[in-house]
């Protein structure tokens, strides 16, 4: 099974067919915190998360939601001069706030031009009934998707990485989603202390069994100023060797149902802010790896689902 020139479902690959043209991602900061840093449930946010909420190439959050859609595709046009764009609000959780505050943000963001989708980055903690409301209300009048925030499916681990919530939590979040016909896309984590490889493929089972329509699996990075660095300094940390992730990441592709839309096999970290794996900033080299992998070893997605 081929999608495009890919061994797995990618999002290119799936947005071409939904949208019939190349799509880009606008990442905003809508001013917004998360109730893992004001003190509602944790001050401290989760040990690896980054001082601007994993929105460090997101917009500038003093600048209104117009600049910043401006300002990114202005900077996209140099590159690409053709496509339509996803208003992405990625920075800290963008569904904490009123439901108010929310609306003028969301609706601000679509009613730029040539948008033809709205994705959402939030937790799972934070989706009540009128804000899930609200995002069924966005979701009939363009194509939209909730991002959260899973990273693994060991309570153990996720407590050691004070994610704030049990996957009781999380399952339910899917379940109200779902049944409002949102689309949900889940962020996982390969390499979060002490987690072994049955650990890392066990949470993509899981992903691959709770019914969503997306996966975005990251690699951990460590980064300056994040409390993830104590750990790392009291020798509690190992980084995953390329080649080890690239492995990881061929068999966690095996093992995802084929429709499962895959978001990303990697991530990114601002080059002046990580410790490490200092390998990941070759984002590029690792891609190609992964699909020299996959092609060596003709594995495709959903292969051993």
């Amino acid at each position: 099974m081929i999608w495009g020139d890919k061994r797995y479902h990618s999002l290119n690959y799936f947005l071409r067919n939904k949208f019939g043209e190349k799509v880009f991602k606008i990442s905003l900061d809508a001013g917004f915190s998360c109730p893992n840093r004001d003190g509602t449930i944790g001050t401290k946010g989760c040990i690896y998360c980054s001082e601007r909420g994993s929105g460090d190439f997101a917009g500038n959050r003093m600048f209104s939601i117009s600049d910043q859609f401006r300002d990114i595709k202005n900077m996209m046009n140099n590159k690409w001069k053709n496509g339509k764009y996803i208003a992405y609000f990625q920075a800290y959780t963008n569904t904490y706030a009123s439901v108010d505050i929310l609306r003028e943000k969301y609706e601000e963001a679509i009613a730029q031009g040539d948008v033809v989708a709205l994705a959402i980055a939030t937790r799972p903690d934070c989706l009540g009934d009128e804000v899930l409301s609200l995002l069924e209300e966005f979701s009939q009048k363009i194509y939209t998707w909730v991002e959260l925030g899973l990273q693994t499916s060991n309570e153990k681990t996720a407590k050691l990485i004070n994610r704030g919530y049990k996957l009781e939590v999380f399952e339910e979040a899917v379940s109200n989603l779902r049944k409002r016909n949102i689309d949900v896309v889940v962020h996982t984590i390969f390499g979060l202390p002490g987690e072994t490889k049955e650990d890392m493929l066990n949470t993509i089972k899981y992903v691959s069994d709770c019914g969503v329509q997306g996966i975005k699996i990251h690699l951990l990075h460590l980064m300056k100023n994040t409390p993830l660095v104590n750990l790392y300094e009291q020798g509690k940390l190992r980084f995953l060797e390329q080649e080890e992730y690239i492995d990881l990441i061929c068999e966690a592709i095996s093992i995802l149902p084929p429709d499962m839309v895959v978001h990303r096999l990697t991530g990114d970290a601002p080059r002046n802010l990580l410790i490490g794996p200092m390998w990941s900033l070759k984002k590029w080299e690792v891609l190609n790896g992964i699909d020299k992998a996959l092609e060596d070893k003709k594995i495709y997605q959903g292969i051993n689902y």
